[in-house]
């Protein structure tokens, strides 16, 4: 077993993708156009404020919602307000801060029409306000009794597992002087929001970085990690600092090398999709 702490590294994490979609049916009442906002018939707690989300129509018609928005579906982001209600952004940052101004402008559809809804997160944000953070390694033992002797070879040494928890002064939004994060960057708030969905469930994809350097770092990536607990800490005259728990389910792998970068140009600047994320060197 080995325990590592995050004393220079930090983490990135991704948010799951939805694999099953959330079918609900737009009409015409759903949307405020004035408002630029609309709703949708499941639970909105089944989505959290960030996701990104493809939304597409059952039959291949033409999705009516997005003004000026042409074919079946449209890939963007999401910010849900305190009552439910959707609005629509084309990039992280605008759909965290949620400002109604910056929401993309809506259509109300001629008819109503089935909808899909899915997550198709792709980028890994940084985590803010992180303070520490511990990550422990295991080897599970597997009975191999039932095995073929070609899986019995394979699971010899047993299978590995992670669990680990994070510390963070507490945050739950963006003020418009705060330097000290990125607008692409993950909040503790977020760990919160994602242990009491249901649907999709409290899982994200995780790198937690032990060394950092632009040509060798140190890292352990895991794709599936289970959020289990949050707990919350309240001293007078203290910040309010939370805590998170979490297990892994599937392979953990122990990467050294060149951290995973974004793609220049010569002026120094990012390459950008038309979601707005940064274009990785392993995109196409």
């Amino acid at each position: 077993m080995g325990v590592y702490l995050g004393s220079e590294g930090y983490i990135e994490l991704r948010r799951s993708s939805l694999n099953a979609p959330l079918a609900s049916v737009l009409d015409a009442a759903d949307v405020n156009v004035d408002r630029r906002r609309f709703s949708f018939d499941f639970d909105p707690s089944a989505l959290i404020t960030g996701d990104q989300t493809e939304i597409r129509t059952e039959d291949g018609s033409e999705l009516e919602l997005v003004l000026g928005h042409t074919g079946p579906d449209w890939l963007g982001f999401i910010h849900i307000d305190d009552v439910g209600g959707v609005r629509l952004y084309r990039s992280f940052s605008e759909a965290i801060n949620g400002d109604p101004a910056r929401a993309l402008e809506l259509a109300a559809p001629t008819t109503s029409k089935p909808i899909e809804v899915r997550t198709r997160s792709r980028a890994f944000q940084p985590l803010a306000r992180i303070t520490d953070y511990q990550f422990t390694t295991s080897r599970e033992a597997v009975d191999l009794t039932s095995l073929g002797d070609q899986h019995r070879h394979q699971y010899a040494s047993g299978l590995i597992s992670g669990q680990g928890s994070l510390n963070c002064l507490w945050e739950f939004e963006r003020r418009p002087c705060d330097n000290a994060c990125s607008p692409n960057a993950e909040l503790p708030h977020y760990f919160a929001q994602l242990v009491l969905r249901t649907q999709l469930g409290a899982n994200f994809e995780g790198r937690f970085y032990i060394h950092i350097n632009r040509t060798e770092s140190v890292w352990w990536e895991c794709p599936i990690c289970i959020v289990t607990n949050v707990a919350f800490n309240f001293e007078p005259s203290q910040p309010i600092r939370t805590r998170v728990e979490f297990v892994t389910s599937g392979p953990v792998a122990l990467k050294m090398g060149t951290p995973p970068a974004f793609l220049l140009q010569e002026d120094a600047d990012f390459l950008l999709l038309e979601s707005g994320e940064k274009l990785l060197l392993e995109d196409d």
